[in-house]
């Protein structure tokens, strides 16, 4: 099977098959060195955009190098990731035709309450790469700080005073 990166509607560049691709099937590895998590956090802390990919407990993560980093995010993907023997591997999840964008859902779940929205364009799209457990998550974060913040009183609304009587104008003969 061949893959080629060229531009996607989704995100920039993308990953796209050259052939079928049969339900079920290895399409590419998700390669790239191994490092630890707090390395990769210092690494990419002012980055906007990382290809890390979690494995085990998550305390390591590739950082992608290779074709599997142009695979793109989508809520309605045709293939998913599983890792398999300490190697993450993108799998076909249904029948791919030939010239289809490869994707898969990113779920992710570290963002450091950081916003990741997704342009994936799908009918059933969550607007969001986290995964919907993370999302849950945050919304309970959210309604509890907001439930901590000292209640203000109510401002009353800015008093008008009348405006100022302007004296005749006195002419000067």
């Amino acid at each position: 099977m061949g893959l080629i990166i060229r531009s996607s509607r989704i995100h920039a560049a993308g990953c796209y098959t050259t052939a079928p691709i049969p339900k079920g099937a290895r399409v590419v590895e998700y390669t790239g060195p191994l490092i630890d998590k707090d390395e990769a956090d210092l690494r990419y802390e002012n980055k906007p955009i990382t290809y890390l990919f979690a494995i085990g407990d998550g305390k390591q993560v590739i950082d992608g190098h290779g074709t599997a980093m142009f695979i793109n995010h989508s809520c309605d993907a045709n293939c998913e990731t599983e890792e398999i023997d300490g190697r993450v591997w993108i799998i076909a999840t249904r029948d791919i035709e030939a010239g289809e964008e490869l994707c898969y859902d990113y779920c992710l779940y570290d963002g450091d309450e950081v916003e990741a929205p997704c342009n994936c364009g799908a009918k059933n799209c969550r607007k969001s790469m986290f995964s919907p457990e993370e999302m849950k998550r945050r919304k309970r974060v959210t309604a509890k700080s907001l439930a901590r913040r000292p209640k203000t009183a109510k401002k009353s609304p800015p008093r008008k005073t009348p405006p100022k009587k302007k004296s005749p104008r006195k002419s000067r003969a």
